[in-house]
């Protein structure tokens, strides 16, 4: 349901916007989709639609800024396996074997699963073959259904369905569905070739990075460019994450599959070290829970333990529980180059917010707002998410009416893959 002008009353604000900072007790008006005001006493009057947001925090919907999303259909599967394990299993025995149903299936899944998790942004690293304009078809048309804010980040298809896409129905750059180009590494004339193909369509581009020196390989062949996500990096040096923050990209880590897939360690002291600000992101499902509160404790945990043993020399700086915060919803949104419109509770901004619950017995009593968001909630605490001014979940239940169907058609694909 979208309100024309709708009002969160109440609620202990996290605006993430250092203008605004945190309210003790305040009111959020939206119209049009957007925020328009922030602060406490705003007249009932002013909204024709009401979120009662007492006794709850209420802050920005948290970005995740690489994420497989077609896996969904395969979610759970590979909880036990490597990388390597990974590769083999997931993308070249079971992905081939996806049609563009349940490709549909498994990007819809997915979807959902971030918006009931407070996840209203993902960027979808589409990594899976486009064999057909079909199967690229069906990937978007999920994302358009489910009322997420994503990016496509294309890949594995050709330049040719990419300029169709581009063209048509993701031509527009502040759309709820925008666009991006995965462009991983091949040859030096393939992957000036992908790196074109991103400059021609204006879209900006991600791609998995882990050791070695990647980024001065791109600047060696002239196309590094501002606005690239870096995936992972992993293993990379004090140069290379340097040369990241300077040409203006932007690095997404993922804390909980980097530590049990074996990548690598998260590089949280290294980046602050570096002066670079990570986002946060969940990768795959088929070994990862989809919510951004595994992730945040596992980039709190991890960073702490990096710096206090050394790992990114003596003088990286200490994580807090605000700087994870941040992660996950601000520096989300500016390595997705949507500052601008997400990310903090600041009038303008698009209306992407959520209220989270703090009278269960596992977060209260709440000293620190940011501890308990960071230390303590999950994906239960999420009572109400809001897309654009748009109400996807509310009282605790996602506003999906066919979510029992497609819950049946999960369990459908599952038993045909595994032979059930």
């Amino acid at each position: 349901m979208t309100p024309a002008r709708l009002l969160v009353t109440g609620g202990r604000v996290l605006s993430m916007d250092p203008a605004t900072g945190e309210l003790p007790s305040a009111d959020i008006l939206v119209a049009d989709g957007r925020i328009i005001e922030v602060r406490p006493d705003i007249d009932p009057a002013a909204a024709d639609e009401r979120i009662d947001a007492r006794g709850c925090l209420v802050l920005p919907g948290f970005v995740d800024t690489h994420r497989h999303m077609w896996q969904a259909a395969l979610r759970g599967s590979g909880a036990d396996q490597t990388l390597d394990q990974y590769f083999a299993t997931v993308l070249h025995t079971l992905a081939p074997r996806l049609s563009a149903d349940d490709l549909h299936l498994g990007n819809l899944l997915s979807a959902l699963g971030a918006l009931d998790a407070g996840v209203t942004t993902v960027q979808d690293i589409s990594n899976v073959d486009k064999t057909t304009e079909e199967h690229t078809d069906a990937l978007l048309d999920a994302l358009t259904a489910s009322g997420l804010r994503s990016v496509f980040a294309y890949g594995q298809g050709t330049a040719r369905d990419a300029r169709r896409i581009r063209g048509g129905r993701l031509h527009a750059g502040d759309g709820l569905v925008t666009m991006a180009l995965n462009a991983e590494f091949g040859s030096d004339e393939s992957t000036r070739n992908s790196w074109a193909l991103a400059r021609e369509l204006e879209v900006p581009t991600a791609l998995h990075v882990r050791g070695g020196r990647p980024v001065s390989r791109l600047r060696r062949l002239g196309v590094l460019r501002p606005g690239t996500v870096f995936i992972h990096g992993t293993g990379l040096d004090a140069g290379e994450l340097e040369l990241i923050r300077d040409s203006g990209g932007a690095l997404s880590v993922a804390p909980a599959i980097e530590m049990t897939m074996g990548h690598g360690l998260p590089p949280f002291a290294a980046a602050a070290a570096a002066g670079l600000r990570p986002s946060l992101s969940v990768d795959v499902e088929v070994a990862a829970p989809s919510d951004m509160f595994t992730q945040m404790r596992t980039a709190f945990q991890v960073g702490r333990f990096a710096a206090l043993q050394g790992h990114a020399g003596s003088d990286a700086p200490l994580l807090t529980t605000r700087d994870v915060l941040e992660f996950a919803t601000l520096g989300g949104a500016e390595a997705l180059g949507m500052a601008d419109r997400i990310g903090s509770l600041t009038p303008g901004k698009q209306a992407d917010l959520l209220v989270l619950r703090t009278d269960r017995p596992g977060v209260a009593p709440v000293h620190d707002a940011t501890a308990a968001v960071v230390s303590s909630m999950d994906r239960a605490d999420v009572d109400t998410v809001v897309v654009g001014g748009r109400i996807v979940k509310r009282d605790g239940r996602l506003v999906y009416a066919g979510l029992p169907r497609l819950l049946d058609r999960a369990a459908e694909v599952r038993d045909r893959l595994t032979g059930r």
